[in-house]
């Protein structure tokens, strides 16, 4: 049962391999897109045969064959992963995994016969060499997947009890709570582990546009210039000076979120304290679009704080505070801190609720104070979580964000709001476009942040007896 069930997996991640793609029966179809990807896009298999297709080289059935082909693929690949999960259960769950399996297998060898209709189209088309026809790798290979899977399924079967009649469908405690976390363990493998496949990109001297196979592999020649050139060098030192900056005055506040839930919690008046709360943590869930235009309207040169001040008689003409780059940390921090500070005590408030009220009967009784079951009693409650997200902090003391700085970004303030970030996505996507460059600087900060998690957890271990990880 377990090498069936490595079998299943094997199935279902290779619908995520470009490699084994079985839809690419043209030389048209990019090398790099998956099983998954042309059944979630049809545009993704017929975006390069649009001229073939003008010029009357190919017709349009192949195409719409193979889109097909790639759909019933896929419905086996999902028949798979619900073969997976079945196998997990009692006797009768697996019983009916089996026959899962089966229906997978047949469904899966009709998907690959469409396929290959497909191709012999293609293969018959007016212009065959003009679409490249090309019989895919990954055609053989699934049949072979799927025959392996009608074969152990078979043999399964045979040997399996026959479940009882009164026998309930019914999943072990551990796995149970394994296919509960399998969807997001899914998605963590598609959107974090699967992207570090772009690490490639800092290997290559690559052109925005351009298959990555066309161009020359450089090795480390990106690494050497990003420390060879003096320019660069001090583009680095400013951009990690800015990065270290506004990281290291968030860290230094990090308490502000606890001392704000110590404080709401000890309100009398429910209603107020509902108010409190709703009101600090409403702005988590506005844009930094839509934050900046708050910022425009009111510190702009006609915005309320200009008006206000020439009012007063205190300026004569309006100043833009938005275009100048004087205390942009400090001003970055309070933009975030009024953002986020509602939001980051939400989970110091529900680590209150978890203190033993005992606790404050007891200090009450001893005569203690507010201030005094608030000092011995719910900070030192608070201080695990504390240092846990104060060691999460340290980790990504490199990752300041995107948003904030890139919608408050102008050419007066870049100096010193340009943080490593918003310098990446600056340098691979706009300007030159220098993508394996920005690619390296990425790839870089990902390790430090990773280096810096597992210090940080030592020096947990170390100080507190605790570790995070």
């Amino acid at each position: 049962m377990i090498v069936f069930r490595a079998l299943l997996v094997l199935v279902f991640l290779s619908a995520f391999i470009a490699q084994l793609n079985p839809v690419r029966i043209s030389g048209l179809i990019n090398r790099n897109v998956s099983l998954f990807t042309c059944a979630a896009s049809y545009s993704t298999i017929g975006s390069n045969f649009i001229r073939s297709l003008n010029q009357g080289w190919v017709e349009q059935p192949p195409l719409t064959f193979a889109y097909i082909g790639s759909l019933i693929c896929i419905l086996a690949i999902a028949l798979i992963a619900a073969s997976f999960c079945l196998s997990l259960g009692n006797n009768k769950l697996r019983h009916m995994g089996l026959k899962f399996a089966w229906g997978a297998s047949f469904t899966g060898f009709a998907g690959s016969i469409v396929l290959l209709h497909a191709y012999n189209l293609l293969a018959d088309s007016p212009v065959p060499g003009r679409v490249e026809p090309l019989l895919p790798v990954g055609i053989w290979v699934f049949l072979a997947m799927f025959t392996a899977v009608v074969i152990f399924s078979t043999v399964l079967f045979t040997g399996l009890p026959k479940p009882k009649k009164d026998e309930g469908y019914e999943l072990e405690p551990r796995y149970r709570l394994f296919l509960m976390i399998l969807p997001f363990l899914v998605l963590v493998v598609l959107f974090a582990y699967l992207p570090l496949a772009g690490w490639r990109y800092a290997f290559f001297d690559y052109t925005p546009g351009m298959q990555l196979s066309m161009d020359d592999f450089v090795g480390l020649q990106w690494f050497r210039f990003l420390t060879a050139n003096p320019a660069q060098r001090a583009q680095i030192v400013r951009v990690l000076t800015n990065t270290f900056a506004l990281s290291g005055i968030g860290l230094a506040t990090s308490w502000l979120p606890m001392v704000f839930a110590i404080f709401l919690s000890e309100l009398r008046s429910r209603k107020f304290k509902r108010s409190v709360q709703t009101l600090t943590t409403v702005p988590n869930y506005i844009s930094w679009v839509l934050v900046y235009g708050i910022a425009f309207a009111i510190f702009s040169t006609e915005g309320f704080f200009s008006w206000l001040l020439i009012n007063l008689g205190i300026i004569e003409h309006g100043y833009n505070h938005l275009m100048s780059g004087s205390n942009m940390w400090l001003k970055m921090w309070a933009w975030g801190t009024w953002k986020g500070l509602g939001w980051g005590a939400i989970i110091y408030i529900a680590s209150i609720s978890s203190i033993d009220p005992q606790l404050y009967e007891a200090a009450m009784v001893d005569g203690a104070g507010r201030f005094k079951r608030m000092w011995h009693i719910t900070v030192p409650g608070l201080l695990s979580t504390f240092f846990v997200l104060l060691l999460l902090g340290i980790s990504n003391i490199l990752s300041n964000g995107l948003d904030q700085y890139l919608v408050f970004e102008n050419h007066a303030n870049r100096s010193t709001i340009e943080v490593l970030d918003l310098y990446i996505y600056n340098l691979g996507l706009t300007g030159s476009g220098n993508i394996p460059l920005s690619t390296l600087i990425g790839m870089l900060k990902s390790l430090i942040s990773v280096v810096l998690l597992f210090s940080a957890n030592r020096l947990s271990k170390l100080v507190r007896g605790e570790s995070i990880i």
